[in-house]
């Protein structure tokens, strides 16, 4: 077989003739000489030559592309002649790489045991005193640890695992003449498994046992490392699986890893296609062995329990989830809900109670010194246009419901009897304040929704009012007890429409009508 030897262009080369110690030649008895094949010339013996040869060593000083090809070495004596050949191959680095993996040197050790490393063709420059110490790298990185040791050009790798195979580089420099060269090989290393010397281990199951349904499918993995193979298999009652249960319960073919320490993991599934009331408490048996041992670890199968803890903690928090649901679209949704309710005709009927008005309309009122035309214009043409013409309610509103040369004391009075709500409409704190103080018929109105509390009070404001502190108490006590409404429209046909989320505020607190919206 050819022999083969790989050396960067650039680098120093010396190979050795080994016919001379296969042949244990007697010194002084042959003739040994180097030549490349196709050139009958023998390679020079001058030491400063740049391909040279000295006594069984052929050198490369350094080593050029053109030095590519087949060398030959002759040993002859007075009674025959043998040859050798060797090929040499000078390979130039791709630009950017630290190795060159095409053009690397195979070399392997094992797991579990300290490996050796060995930088080819470097044995004829460690002879020589002028030769520097050997680095290692792995994939271009300098080896450090506890884990690597050097010794002379050789490297040491203890307690071996399967990461440990890669790409190496050996550098060191050679000194010829006075001229420094960098010596650098690249070897491509394989971690081949060693055989295991203990008993295997099963990482599953662990003589537990699994809840299961009756009549349900199940499938269980024996986790074996360390097992030989077609070592690994189920047992139920000292029997084989397949032997036992026929097609109902059965092993499935080998799944195999490697774990981190190199031992190959089988795996061996127990498949059973429909659970047996003789399955339950029966132990199903995993064995693997080796050379070393055997083990063996087993699990049962347990009826499933209904765990009553967990549904009902499924079923509170269910509960909760759906009340709060619940509570956020009725927030949202409460006044939309209530007046679809009342519409649809599945409402209550309202009893017949005397009253004449759904509603008594209360609002300051302006005088010549005062503008209040949005009020008015409010009060008298928006307000009675959606709650009376639209939603059928009526409606009374002094000064324009009132008889005239009627006291005012009166009217008030017998009319708040007459009505199941007091809607009170107000502007902004000055105006507000100064129309209501000397009303008396607003008084006499306020007086029944507080004292008597006879009749419910819907607040309206025309415009925001952020301070009531010079608002009557009255007022002040109604806004508390019963929130405000405030009025965002501009008088359009948009803002008057019963449909507008004010209007559902107000007809939401205005009593149930007789006759629904058409």
């Amino acid at each position: 077989m050819l022999s083969q030897t790989l050396v960067p262009v650039g680098q120093p080369l010396a190979v050795n003739c080994s016919l001379e110690k296969n042949l244990n030649f007697k010194s002084g008895d042959y003739n040994l000489t180097w030549y490349k094949v196709g050139n009958q010339t023998p390679v020079p013996r001058d030491k400063l030559s740049r391909i040279h040869q000295q006594k069984s060593l052929i050198w490369f000083l350094p080593a050029m592309l053109e030095d590519s090809g087949d060398y030959g070495c002759v040993i002859r004596n007075l009674t025959s002649c043998s040859k050798m050949h060797t090929k040499v191959t000078v390979f130039e680095r791709v630009d950017g790489l630290c190795l060159d993996e095409k053009f690397a040197v195979e070399e392997m050790i094992f797991t579990l045991s300290s490996g050796k490393v060995v930088c080819p063709h470097l044995d004829y420059f460690r002879d020589e005193k002028n030769t520097l110490p050997v680095r290692w790298y792995k994939d271009c990185q300098l080896l450090e640890g506890k884990r690597y040791s050097t010794l002379n050009r050789d490297l040491f790798i203890f307690n071996v695992t399967l990461y440990d195979e890669g790409n190496y580089t050996c550098k060191t420099s050679y000194i010829h003449n006075g001229k420094k060269y960098n010596i650098s090989r690249d070897i491509k290393l394989s971690v081949v498994v060693s055989p295991p010397k203990t008993p295997p281990e099963i990482s599953y199951p662990r003589n537990n046992s699994i809840e299961v349904e009756l009549g349900s499918q199940i499938t269980v993995d024996c986790n074996a490392t360390g097992a030989a193979e077609y070592d690994v298999f189920w047992t139920s009652n000292d029997m084989y699986i397949d032997i036992l249960y026929m097609n109902r319960i059965f092993e499935k073919p080998y799944e195999e890893e490697i774990s981190h320490d190199g031992r190959p993991v089988l795996t061996m599934k127990l498949i059973i296609s429909e659970v047996c009331n003789e399955d339950y408490e029966q132990p199903f048996v995993c064995h693997a062995s080796n050379a070393f041992g055997q083990v063996t670890s087993y699990i049962t199968l347990k009826r499933r329990v209904l765990d009553l803890r967990r549904w009902l903690i499924g079923g509170l928090v269910s509960l909760l989830f759906i009340t709060v649901i619940t509570l956020i679209i009725y927030k949202t949704f409460k006044i939309d809900f209530v007046l679809w309710y009342r519409n649809s005709g599945c409402g209550f009927v309202r009893k017949e109670d005397g009253k004449i008005y759904d509603a008594y309309v209360l609002y300051p009122k302006g005088n010549e010194s005062s503008s209040s035309y949005p009020l008015e214009t409010f009060v008298l043409r928006i307000l009675p246009d959606v709650l009376e013409r639209q939603c059928g309610y009526n409606l009374f509103i002094l000064g324009r419901d009132d008889s005239p040369g009627e006291a005012v004391v009166s009217v008030a009075h017998e009319t708040l009897k007459q009505s199941r709500r007091l809607m009170i409409i107000l502007q902004s704190e000055a105006s507000s304040c100064c129309m209501f103080e000397d009303a008396s018929e607003q008084q006499l109105s306020i007086y029944n929704a507080l004292i008597c509390d006879e009749i419910k009070v819907i607040l309206i404001e025309m415009d925001k009012i952020q301070d009531y502190a010079s608002m009557p108490e009255s007022i002040r006590y109604i806004k508390q007890k019963h929130g405000a409404i405030q009025w965002k429209g501009d008088f359009s046909e948009e803002s008057c429409s019963a449909c507008t989320k004010f209007w559902k505020n107000v007809r939401y607190q205005m009593p149930h009508r007789k006759k629904p919206i058409f």
